[in-house]
């Protein structure tokens, strides 16, 4: 577990506009209908932690990170533009070079102060390494604002923490990545990216007329049945525990047993997502006849669904909802088979057919925020490429979200991301939020299915 910092102060310089470093195209490009959904109209954080590098005793990372940033929002121009809203709350990109926000800050820590970062996220005190984007409490509006903001922190020891909001219109996590990758190439010295980026948003929009096409239940409140109010959203954040599981090689195995043997080619993660709803949904008692679901983010890169353009950098995802009964999910004493089954059929539901139908849902249905009650969201970034980020300073101690999950309900949504214990032994790190009296109901659970048999 990450070590508690000591008492330390941020000093933050004035945050300043960084427009490109050389004349870019004046226009208006429309996102994607998967892009402008009501459930991407946030930023996502992350933060990359350095060490001392000894070939850079005299470099400013802000000066180079500021200058390579400036370089790379040339051919990444629309991330200099600003979102404006047209009818039927269609979002569009005004590419007027406006720039992103950027501050400089120094505080009175090393990189070891932060400890063992393994059992991250959170990062310990993340609000003081991101530059945060909001204006009132509770409110965090894009249209008309910065895209991105960054935040270098030097350290005492000559290290320094890079913290970084993206507007998630305008990028997924392999996206954002890509477009930071860019910016350290360019810090190292290359003219350009090696990757150019490619706009390739007009393959996600609705078709004419929309025609939406599965049933698309994560967009669908599950049933009312008079119950009391989802404790997930009802609880109060400081009446939350929070702790980190890791799932390695050993916990992996008795998941494994616990799989039917016509499933024992599942994947970690679908061991691992059937597992925490299984024993999550127990553990914070739903009644037997209440529907829960899980639903889970599948990323078409990599899965041949979809002829995605090389060096496209927008949001090519889809949510895909798994339900049950809270009885029925339970009811498999000591077993995954029914969770595993509705995971594997949830993750195989998100074809190229699924993404446009989703795209028409969006269309037809006002662009909707994905369903919350009674309904766990899970995310695997292990593959989203955080750790190959080099600024020119070398590999990261720690690259990866900010926090545990995002928006403003704890513990509905997850990242699953990577992680080594111990003894070096590669794992699964998810960090579960749970009710207090939930939540020791919750690491019974997870024993009992982890433990080999």
């Amino acid at each position: 577990m990450a070590s508690s910092l000591r008492a330390f102060a941020v000093r933050r310089g004035e945050p300043v506009l960084v427009i490109p470093a050389a004349p870019t195209p004046r226009e208006v490009k429309p996102l994607s209908d998967i892009d402008d959904g009501e459930g991407m109209r946030f930023y996502s954080s992350g933060i990359h932690l350095y060490r001392r590098n000894p070939s850079k005793q005299n470099t400013d990372p802000a000066r180079v990170i500021r200058e390579a940033l400036a370089r790379a929002l040339v051919p990444y121009y629309p991330l200099a533009g600003r979102l404006r809203e047209e009818a039927g709350r269609k979002l569009v990109v005004d590419c007027g070079a406006q720039g992103v926000m950027f501050a400089e800050a120094d505080a009175d820590l090393t990189a070891d102060d932060f400890g063992d970062l393994r059992f991250c996220p959170p990062f310990p005190c993340f609000e003081h390494f991101i530059l945060e984007s909001t204006t009132n409490a509770g409110a965090e509006p894009v249209i008309g604002r910065p895209l991105l903001y960054f935040q270098v922190t030097r350290l005492r020891c000559g290290g320094f923490v890079f913290g970084h909001r993206v507007c998630h219109c305008m990028a997924d996590a392999p996206g954002g990545m890509q477009f930071q990758k860019a910016i350290g190439e360019l810090a190292r010295g290359a003219d350009a990216p090696p990757v150019a980026p490619a706009w390739g948003r007009e393959m996600f929009m609705a078709r004419q007329p929309p025609q939406p096409c599965y049933p698309h239940l994560e967009y669908v409140e599950p049933p009312a049945t008079g119950a009391k109010p989802d404790r997930m959203l009802s609880t109060p954040p400081d009446a939350m525990s929070r702790v980190h599981f890791f799932f390695g090689p050993k916990e992996i195995a008795g998941l494994r047993q616990r799989a039917p043997r016509n499933m024992s080619c599942c994947s970690r993660f679908e061991l691992v997502a059937a597992g925490i709803w299984r024993s999550r949904t127990a553990a914070l008692g739903y009644p037997a006849d209440e529907e829960v679901r899980l639903s889970i983010i599948v990323n078409a890169r990599g899965r041949g669904v979809v002829p995605l353009p090389e060096g496209f950098y927008g949001n090519a995802f889809a949510y895909s909802a798994a339900a049950t009964t809270a009885g029925e999910l339970c009811r498999d004493r000591g077993g995954l088979g029914h969770a595993l089954e509705l995971v594997k059929k949830a993750k195989a539901a998100v074809t190229g057919e699924y993404l446009q139908s989703v795209a028409d849902l969006m269309v037809l249905a006002g662009r909707p925020l994905f369903a919350l009650s009674r309904t766990y969201i899970v995310s695997d970034v292990s593959h989203a490429g955080f750790k190959g980020v080099d600024l020119g300073w070398g590999e990261a101690v720690y690259g990866g979200p900010a926090k545990g999950g995002e928006g403003p309900f704890p513990g509905v949504a997850n990242y699953f991301s990577r992680s080594k214990n111990g003894k070096g032994e590669e794992g699964i790190l998810v960090p579960v939020c749970l009710p207090e009296d939930a939540m020791d109901k919750f690491q019974l659970q997870i024993q009992g299915l982890t433990s080999e048999l």
